[in-house]
């Protein structure tokens, strides 16, 4: 089905708001409007603030492994934030436990604009939970290679995956603080996480 996103900008693409998507490809960007009256049929999602490409979390593999994600039920014994150190010692995990945490590991990380993590995972839970999920799952940077703050996975252009996010900034700029402002997270054309 063809479907197009617009914001208020796109990131590379000045004068631009909206991306057309048809399966998991985007194919075209430009304006609401003229995109809007090329494609009659199209499905309109309509987000506030920047769309970029989709996120690189280049600490996935600790994130996922080395972290326990607490259930919602969880929350008034254990908190909410990911336990780590002794605080996850504690817990006596076991696989079913690590499958678990790495779904709502992998639901954290797609609320922040995640479209892709870097292995590798070794833990056959987490490996399952991160194949189902859908993200792409890419190799770590080389050994010394210094490791950006904020890493885009691609570009925004026609015949790219549609892998991108949408955050309610009003600036052009995006910055590691702005990441808990995702909105809306597309990954391959279909959308995985949108801000209740």
């Amino acid at each position: 089905m063809l479907t197009i996103h617009t914001a208020d900008a796109v990131l590379g693409h000045s004068g631009h708001q909206a991306v057309l998507v048809d399966g998991g490809r985007i194919v075209a960007i430009g304006s609401p409007e003229g995109l809007t009256v090329t494609h009659l049929r199209a499905r309109v999602r309509r987000w506030p603030g920047l769309l970029t490409p989709g996120l690189r979390e280049p600490a996935a593999a600790v994130l996922l492994q080395a972290a326990y994600h607490p259930d919602p039920r969880e929350a008034a014994e254990l908190g909410t934030e990911p336990l780590t150190g002794d605080e996850l010692v504690a817990l006596d995990m076991d696989e079913t436990r690590w499958g678990h945490s790495a779904r709502r590991g992998l639901q954290r990380l797609l609320s922040r604009g995640t479209t892709a993590v870097t292995g590798p995972f070794e833990r056959p839970p987490v490996r399952t939970a991160v194949t189902r999920s859908g993200l792409r799952v890419r190799e770590p940077a080389a050994a010394g290679d210094p490791v950006p703050e904020l890493v885009y996975d691609g570009e925004l252009k026609v015949g790219s995956p549609a892998d991108f996010a949408v955050f309610a900034i009003k600036g052009k700029v995006l910055t590691p603080d702005d990441t808990p402002r995702c909105v809306a997270t597309v990954l391959g054309g279909r959308l995985l996480y949108r801000r209740a």
